[in-house]
């Protein structure tokens, strides 16, 4: 009751922030499986799936041709691994602790951390998953040959930025209505399944079928992605500035619909959550 508070400097107060992020990381890490190894490798598991369906997919539908000249899985790959990354941020962040949450009662715990350590979480499983594959995939099958690791690693944080970015949206618009703004954000990132262009090349598509992927950021990143991969393709259709600054734009709506909604944060909410 009388304690005496001690006023913390900056850096205190960011080393004290990082601590409580790096604990509720670990805290998000484990919803899936309460063992860190086997939450993992399932979500491994997952992205071994998709991978082999998408591979039987091109077999049975003759669409290996349409791919880029290089090796052929690393082709699928470098879609799925961004794909996931994205929704996978999504889904973390709009599911995360909102601010009628019980964990909001405590002092070090705010809206700011829990977006954070679910995005983190999320990369966190995403990345590990991607290197292993990537690594097994090399040593024990086909080696293979990144033509700029650093533009691909820029282009995978770069889709885990932008999945961060529209689920900071969604989160601060999910109090208002959150039966809608839960199915609106499920629908967004099962329709990415085809929508983000993973199974198709800019370069090769027909203008009136680009239309139809041009608009989302995604598609973008995954084409530039492409590029820094594989020595002979060089995405032409595609751009960087658009997904950086539609990144940026949906970061902004997401903090200050943040800002809006915790001015008019209800305890009611808990019940629609």
């Amino acid at each position: 009751m009388f304690q005496r508070e001690m006023r913390k400097t900056t850096l205190q107060s960011a080393i004290a922030t990082a601590d409580v992020i790096f604990h509720a990381s670990v805290r998000n890490v484990r919803k899936s499986h309460g063992n860190a190894v086997v939450g993992l490798l399932l979500n491994i598991l997952q992205a071994v799936l998709m991978i082999a369906v998408f591979f039987l997919l091109f077999e049975l539908l003759g669409l290996r041709g349409s791919a880029i000249r290089g090796d052929y899985l690393l082709y699928i790959m470098s879609g799925i691994f961004v794909f996931m990354t994205h929704v996978k941020t999504v889904g973390a962040v709009v599911g995360c602790e909102g601010h009628a949450s019980p964990m909001m009662k405590h002092s070090p715990m705010n809206t700011f951390v829990a977006v954070a350590a679910a995005a983190l979480g999320a990369l966190y499983q995403q990345f590990l998953s991607a290197v292993v594959i990537l690594y097994v995939y090399h040593a024990a099958f086909v080696p293979i040959t990144i033509e700029d690791p650093v533009g691909v690693m820029s282009m995978f944080l770069l889709s885990w930025a932008s999945g961060l970015a529209l689920g900071m949206v969604f989160q601060a618009a999910k109090p208002w209505w959150p039966e809608g703004i839960g199915m609106i954000s499920q629908v967004y990132m099962r329709a990415n399944m085809i929508l983000s262009g993973k199974m198709f090349v800019a370069n090769m598509m027909p203008g009136y079928v680009l239309a139809f992927f041009d608009w989302n950021p995604l598609f973008h990143i995954i084409d530039q992605g492409r590029g820094y991969i594989f020595l002979n393709y060089s995405p032409h259709y595609s751009s960087v500035s658009y997904p950086v600054w539609c990144t940026v734009a949906f970061l902004m709506l997401g903090l200050m619909g943040e800002f809006f909604t915790r001015k008019h944060a209800s305890a009611s909410w808990g019940a629609g959550k």
